[in-house]
């Protein structure tokens, strides 16, 4: 059955008609169509590009295909139609074409150092093994990889990069060559600087970012997925490991304090910023809105850029296309313009998904 959406869409800022004739848009009028939605604001969906669903809020890891499904189906329910799974203890390729479920982008497992991350997460392989691993998880993902650049070490009382500078670069490199872009989770400095002139594709959070790493950011076009929801539990982290650490503690909040002014100059230097929660273990699953509303009101972004960043730009970045003919038949239609007040992103009122409304 076709159906028929009216209503301004985005970025264009058009009255437009809309037709979904199984999971493509045409803008060719489709007789006897039924009209799911007339009037409103219309968005090609929310983007979680920082997501885990293999891994549910609390101290264990999603255990079932069910339970990662369920937790989909809540950023779904969200207005979320596209993840970008950051890594997952285990794989579901069964999940790639579900039609229930938001379009997936799968890293296959985090590549991490050995016991030095959160256990039964990652492959924890040494520098030794670390490209023989990229190339694993290369063929593991559907286009992606994950690295773990820093974590803390215990020896060291603070963040430290999880592998040398070379046997990184050689990573991303083999990686690349295998097909697959890299993201990489870094917190500190010295990993973040290195992994940027490593050539990765994503930072993942980024707090330790310096205006020269940034500047080398905006001339490779690496991106940025900020994940200022994860940010703002810096201070917990600090202070649950504060007795044991107190550098690192104090490391942490010193970057929890500077990191909205790192996102704005990221920001204001032209590097492509993307939406993701880093939902899964400390963050509940389904807060791409608010994601979206901290990017606005901590790091200054203005809301179309912001949009842009968690929906129309991300898709296009993860490579499926817009509300455009022959487009995929996802959209999300707001009562009111997103523009004018973000939190209207808190509240869809019509989800279609691959052609079929899911609310």
């Amino acid at each position: 059955m076709a159906l028929h959406v009216r209503g301004i869409v985005l970025p264009d800022d058009t009255v437009r008609d809309l037709w979904l004739v199984g999971d493509r848009v045409t803008l060719r009028p489709v007789p006897a169509a039924t009209t799911v939605a007339d009037g409103g604001f219309v968005l090609p969906g929310l983007v979680d590009a920082h997501c885990h669903i293999g891994i549910a809020r609390g101290p264990a890891p999603v255990t079932s295909l069910e339970q990662a499904r369920a937790l989909a189906l809540t950023d779904r329910d969200a207005g979320v139609l596209t993840i970008r799974d950051a890594g997952s203890p285990f794989p579901y390729p069964s999940f790639d074409h579900d039609e229930d479920l938001p379009r997936l982008v799968r890293a296959g497992r985090h590549i991490a150092p050995v016991k030095r991350y959160l256990r039964g997460l990652g492959v924890e392989v040494t520098a030794a093994d670390l490209c023989a691993e990229a190339v694993r998880q290369a063929h593991a993902g559907t286009g992606w990889i994950k690295l773990v650049g820093d974590w803390i070490d215990r020896g060291v009382g603070d963040l430290a990069p999880a592998w040398d500078t070379d046997a990184m670069a050689k990573a991303v490199a083999a990686a690349h060559e295998a097909g697959a872009k890299v993201c990489a989770h870094v917190f500190a400095e010295e990993s973040v600087a290195a992994l940027v002139r490593a050539g990765i594709d994503s930072v993942e959070h980024g707090t330790g970012l310096s205006e020269t790493d940034i500047d080398e950011m905006a001339r490779r076009g690496t991106a940025l997925v900020p994940t200022m929801i994860n940010v703002e539990t810096f201070g917990e982290i600090a202070a649950s490991g504060e007795a044991r650490f107190p550098t690192y503690a104090a490391h942490m909040r010193a970057m929890h304090a500077r990191f909205p002014s790192v996102v704005a100059a990221a920001n204001e230097a032209g590097v492509p910023i993307y939406v993701g929660t880093d939902a899964g273990g400390g963050i509940d699953h389904g807060l791409a809105a608010r994601e979206m509303l901290l990017l606005h009101r901590r790091a200054g972004m203005a809301p179309e850029a912001v949009l842009r960043a968690g929906s129309w730009g991300a898709r296009a970045w993860l490579g499926f296309p817009g509300l455009v003919e022959g487009g995929l038949g996802d959209l999300v239609v707001y009562d009111a313009d997103p523009r004018r007040d973000l939190r209207t992103l808190l509240n869809p009122r019509r989800i279609i998904l691959r052609g079929r409304v899911v609310r």
